[in-house]
C-alpha cells in the first residue's frame, strides 16, 4: 500500500508542528467554555477536535488531567466510529474483493487513531506482543460500556478539557485518581515511567474492563449507533473490515454464529482445522528431513540446516496471521495464539542466528585452506561455537522479554542463588556438564561404536545426567556423564578409513622370479582397486621365516561402514589369492623335516665289540 506509507510518513513529519496546534486548540477550547456531557458536545468544538485528530493521527492524547483523559478517549473513538463505519458502507455496497486504494488509507487512518485511544490505557500487565490488538479490543469495549451508562458530566470531572495539556505545575491541585461515575473504572495518576505525571486508566481497570462489559452489554445503547461495534470487531473475519466470502458463512446454518468463549462456534472450526492443518504438514516435513540423503560436504549440509528455522519462522508469522488478520481470534485465545508464536518465533531466530554464525566458520575455515585437525584449529571451532550460543542466548533472552518474560532479572536472580544451588547439586551439574561437553566435543553420538576404556559398545542414548551403551553382550551399561568424559574413548564408527593388513606366507618352493611377479601383481591389483588409497599401498616381502617366505600387503581402503568394510576385505583376499597361486606359488604349511638312517644287525654289532676288546687288551700287554 504505496499511499498508505506515504500518508504515515506525511503525519510523522507533520508532527513536528503538532505542539503549536495543540496550544491554538486548547485556547480556543477555554473560549468556548461549553462543558456538558458527552452527548451533548458544542458542535464546533467537536469539529475543530475531529480536525486536529485527522491531521494528527498519531499524536499523543492529552492525559495532563482525567478530564482530558476521558475526553480524548470520547474524541478519538467517535471519529474512529464514523471513518469506520464509513468504509464499511462504502465497501458493502460494492461488489467489490477488494477495498480501493482511499478505503485502505482510511483504515491505516482508523488503526493509528485506535491506537492514539489506547494510549489513555496502562497497559503495563499486557505482553507486548498481544498489546496492539488487545488494546483495540479494550478500546472497543471501553467504548461500549460508555454508551450503555449516564453519561458524565465534563465539567464535573477535575482538570482542564483535552487539548490544553497541563504542565507538571498546572496539575499540582488534581487528585490522584478519579472513578467514572456509577463503575469502578478510575483513572489514575502515574508515578513511574515515561507516562509520569499523566492520567491513565489503570491497569486494574483495564483487566476489569472485559468483565464489565459482559454485563453491560445486554443494556440499550443510549447513544445510537446502529450496532455493538466490538461484536462486530470479533465475531466477523478480516481487519476491521469483513472480505466478501464471510457471506457464506453468513448464509451457513445459523449455530455457526453461536458463541463459546468470546468467539464464534465458525472461528473455533476455522482454529480448529488450521492447527490440525499445521501438525499434519509438521509431520510430513519431519518424515521428509528422517528420510532425505544427508550431504557429505558440511557447508551443504549447514545451509540446508538453515532452512528449517527459517520454515518455522515463515510457518509461525502465517499462522498468526491467519488467526488474526482472517479468523480475527480475540480475547484471551489471542494472548495465547500471539505469545506461543512469538515465543515460537524468537527461538527459531536464535536458532537460526547459531546455524548461520555456523555456516559463516566452516565457509571460512574451508576457503582458508588450513588444517583444520590441528589444536588451533579446534580451540577456534570451540571458541565460535561458544560465541554462535552466546548470540544466540542473547537473541533468546530479547525474545523473551517480548513475551513478558523479565529475563534481566531471571539472570539476576540466578547469581543469587546459583550458588546454593551448585552446592547442593554439584553431582547432577557435574554430570549435566559432562553430557554437554559430549555434545559440544562431538566425541560420541547415539549409534556409534566406541571403547571406553574396558568397556565396549554401541552408543543408545546421551542422556542430562547419563549415557547408555549397549554392550556388545546385549548387556545394557549406564555411565555417569561427567565419568563417561573422563575416560579414554575409541571411536570405531567414526574412522573414515579402513586399515587392511595382511601378510601371506608363500612356500619355500617358489623361485626368485615367481616372487617377484607375485609382489608385482598384488602391486598392480591394489593399485588399480577403486576402494584402495593407492597412496597408502605397499606390498613387500618381509622375511624367510620358519616355514615360509612372508609377504605382507598394506592399505587403506574406504568404506561407509565396518560391515561394508569386512565384504570388500574379503572380496580382496579371495583376489589376491587366485593371484598368488597363478603365477605358481601356493601358501605354504606349517611342517617339520624329519631325517631318517638304517640300523644296523645285531651280529656286526658283536664283531664291532670283539674286535673294539681285543684292541684293548694289545694295547695292555704292550
Amino acid at each position: 500500500m504505496p499511499k498508505a506509507t506515504l500518508l504515515i510518513c506525511g503525519l510523522v513529519l507533520f508532527l513536528v508542528f503538532a505542539s503549536q496546534q495543540t496550544v491554538s486548540f486548547a485556547q480556543e477550547t477555554a473560549e468556548s467554555g461549553l462543558e456538558e456531557g458527552p452527548g451533548a458536545l458544542d458542535p464546533n468544538r467537536v469539529d475543530r477536535a475531529r480536525a486536529y485528530l485527522r491531521d494528527n493521527p498519531i499524536s499523543p492524547p492529552d492525559t495532563t488531567s482525567p478530564r482530558a483523559t476521558l475526553e480524548s478517549f470520547v474524541y478519538i473513538m467517535n471519529e474512529v466510529n464514523a471513518l469506520w463505519l464509513a468504509v464499511r458502507q462504502s465497501y458493502d455496497d460494492s461488489n467489490r474483493l477488494f477495498l480501493t486504494a482511499e478505503e485502505r488509507e482510511k483504515l491505516v487512518l482508523v488503526k493509528a487513531l485506535l491506537e492514539k485511544a489506547a494510549q489513555t490505557f496502562d497497559l503495563s500487565d499486557i505482553p507486548v506482543t498481544s498489546r496492539e490488538n488487545a488494546s483495540i479490543e479494550i478500546a472497543l469495549q471501553l467504548q461500549e460500556i460508555l454508551d450503555r451508562i449516564p453519561t458524565p458530566v465534563f465539567s464535573d470531572i477535575p482538570g482542564s478539557p483535552a487539548g490544553g495539556f497541563l504542565s507538571t505545575g498546572g496539575a499540582s491541585g488534581l487528585p490522584g485518581h478519579w472513578t467514572v461515575p456509577g463503575t469502578s473504572i478510575r483513572i489514575f495518576r502515574q508515578d513511574t515511567g515515561e507516562a509520569r505525571g499523566h492520567y491513565l486508566f489503570s491497569k486494574e481497570s483495564v483487566a476489569r474492563i472485559p468483565d464489565d462489559y459482559a454485563v453491560v452489554r445486554v443494556l440499550p445503547l443510549r447513544a445510537d449507533r446502529g450496532e455493538d461495534l466490538f461484536e462486530y470487531y470479533i465475531y466477523t473475519p478480516g481487519n476491521l473490515i469483513a472480505p466478501q466470502w464471510y457471506d457464506v458463512i453468513e448464509a451457513g446454518p445459523s449455530w455457526l454464529h453461536n458463541h463459546l468463549s468470546d468467539q464464534a462456534y465458525w472461528q473455533w472450526l476455522a482454529l480448529i482445522f488450521l492447527i490440525a492443518s499445521y501438525v499434519l504438514l509438521l509431520g510430513a516435513y519431519v518424515r521428509w528431513r528422517r528420510w532425505r540423503a544427508v550431504s557429505v560436504n558440511e557447508v551443504r549440509r549447514i545451509f540446508m540446516a538453515l532452512l528449517a528455522p527459517v520454515i518455522v519462522i515463515l510457518a509461525a508469522n502465517l499462522f498468526r496471521y491467519l488467526c488474526e488478520d482472517q479468523i480475527n481470534i480475540t480475547g484471551t485465545p489471542l494472548v495465547a495464539i500471539g505469545t506461543t508464536t512469538t515465543a515460537i518465533v524468537w527461538s527459531a531466530t536464535a536458532w537460526l542466528v547459531y546455524q548461520t554464525l555456523q555456516f559463516f566458520y566452516v565457509w571460512l575455515a574451508n576457503s582458508a585452506g588450513s588444517a583444520q585437525q590441528g589444536l588451533d584449529a579446534s580451540l577456534l571451532r570451540t571458541g565460535f561455537r561458544v560465541f554462535s550460543l552466546a548470540i544466540a542466548l542473547i537473541v533468546l533472552g530479547y525474545g523473551a522479554t517480548r513475551i513478558g518474560i523479565p529475563i534481566y532479572g531471571v539472570i539476576a536472580g540466578l547469581g543469587v542463588g546459583g550458588l546454593a544451588i551448585a552446592l547442593a547439586a554439584q553431582p547432577t551439574i557435574e554430570n549435566l556438564i559432562g553430557g554437554v561437553i559430549l555434545y559440544a566435543d562431538r566425541m560420541v553420538r547415539v549409534g556409534e561404536f566406541c571403547q571406553f576404556d574396558d568397556l565396549a559398545g554401541t552408543v543408545e542414548s546421551i542422556g542430562i545426567r547419563s549415557t547408555r551403551i549397549r554392550a556388545l553382550d546385549r548387556t545394557l551399561i549406564t555411565v555417569a556423564n561427567a565419568d563417561l568424559a573422563k575416560r579414554k574413548i575409541i571411536n570405531y564408527s567414526q574412522r573414515d578409513q579402513f586399515h587392511f593388513r595382511h601378510r601371506f606366507g608363500l612356500r619355500y618352493e617358489t623361485g626368485p622370479e615367481e616372487l617377484k611377479h607375485i609382489l608385482s601383481a598384488l602391486r598392480d591389483y591394489l593399485t588399480k582397486h577403486d576402494k584402495v588409497l593407492s597412496e597408502t599401498m605397499r606390498v613387500r616381502m618381509i622375511g624367510y621365516d620358519d616355514y615360509a617366505v612372508t609377504v605382507e600387503a598394506y592399505a587403506y581402503v574406504l568404506a561407509p561402514s565396518y560391515a561394508d568394510f569386512l565384504g570388500i576385505q574379503e572380496d580382496m583376499l579371495f583376489d589376491m589369492r587366485a593371484l598368488i597361486e597363478t603365477n605358481g606359488s601356493e601358501f605354504a604349511f606349517p611342517s617339520t623335516t624329519v631325517y631318517l638312517s638304517r640300523d644296523k644287525a645285531p651280529s656286526e654289532m658283536d664283531d664291532l665289540e670283539a674286535t673294539a676288546v681285543s684292541g684293548d687288551e694289545d694295547t695292555r700287554a704292550a
